[in-house]
């Protein structure tokens, strides 16, 4: 029996022709293009699944030759999601030229193989307490749009600035009070 009928046998409800059916989360694919650092100084290129970097011990990667492929996080420098395979593995521009503008928290990462990255990670300290970090880099406009960077892998953070976040100014109650004096003379 298909699925229209026998919801519409259980129920009593019946629906038309044109009702559009709800999508099933499980068969949409979340699969975004990756390159994976090894520590070791090798890439791999391939597919994975953003949701299952948190909690993991391992990731699970599609490799671009269709092959699934499962790596220790503890062999991961890093994951750079870009936007197409291209030869170079490492990002254009590892630190900002000038004060950045993306809201968050500037940091300045050291990799325990003393390789140095700054980027932004978003002002949220769950965000932090996971198994890594994941940051926006330096050059918005490059291949690379996201990176997670497991903690193995980190020697040293260190935030620059809070930056996006509007300053408060301070009630001055002095200005406040020769002001009311201008009108009342």
């Amino acid at each position: 029996m298909p699925q229209r009928q026998r919801f519409q046998a259980t129920t009593g409800v019946r629906l038309k022709k044109s009702m559009p059916r709800a999508k099933n989360p499980t068969t949409s694919s979340t699969h975004k293009k990756v390159l994976v650092l090894l520590l070791d100084r090798t890439s791999v290129k391939g597919y994975l699944n953003p949701s299952s970097l948190g909690p993991a011990e391992k990731v699970d990667l599609l490799t671009a030759d269709g092959e699934h492929r499962s790596i220790d996080l503890q062999e991961v420098k890093s994951i750079h999601f870009v936007r197409e395979f291209l030869d170079a593995a490492a990002p254009e521009r590892k630190t900002f030229l000038s004060r950045p503008k993306l809201d968050g928290l500037w940091v300045r990462l050291r990799f325990s193989d003393e390789d140095v990255m700054e980027g932004i990670v978003a002002n949220d300290l769950l965000d932090l307490l996971d198994k890594g970090v994941q940051l926006t880099p330096p050059d918005l406009h490059g291949n690379t749009l996201r990176i997670f960077i497991p903690r193995t892998a980190l020697a040293e953070v260190k935030v620059l600035g809070v930056v996006g976040v509007a300053r408060r100014t301070p009630a001055d109650s002095r200005v406040a009070a020769s002001q009311s004096k201008l009108f009342t003379e």
